[in-house]
């Protein structure tokens, strides 16, 4: 039964990524919270879970023409090394505060989200 819950919980996470929200905004929390599996396991198997989607979305973006390749090595060798360094943070921190500052994530996610919204509203309304 878990299989079906972490497959109904990987394509509600895909949906989302694919409307331009984190995945893991909806994945690490239901891995967690109703599953029962472990900070660390439920952020690692969203990381894992990101690249087949990334590597897709390269793909059809590289396809359609959309991709700048000038200038990408100095946005790609920080990233990998940051990614690297945050994934190594990751694995040393307690698992306790990896959960509070995942939520603090999503709480400053949530507030920028209705910021920007509000913006777009009142966007809208001074037209």
């Amino acid at each position: 039964m878990g299989f079906i819950f972490i497959m109904l919980f990987a394509f509600a996470a895909g949906l989302l990524g694919g409307m331009g929200m984190g995945g893991g905004t909806i994945l690490i929390p239901a891995l967690t919270l109703f599953l029962g599996i472990g900070q660390h396991a439920a952020q690692a198997a969203n990381l894992l879970a990101f690249l087949p989607m990334a590597l897709l979305s390269l793909k059809i973006h590289s396809g359609n023409g959309l991709i700048k390749t000038q200038g990408a090595l100095w946005i790609i060798l920080p990233a990998v090394a940051l990614s690297a360094g945050g994934a190594f943070l990751a694995a040393f921190t307690p698992a306790d505060l990896l959960r509070r500052m995942f939520g603090a994530f999503l709480v400053a996610l949530a507030i920028k989200q209705a910021f920007d919204l509000r913006m777009l509203f009142k966007a809208k309304k001074s037209r």
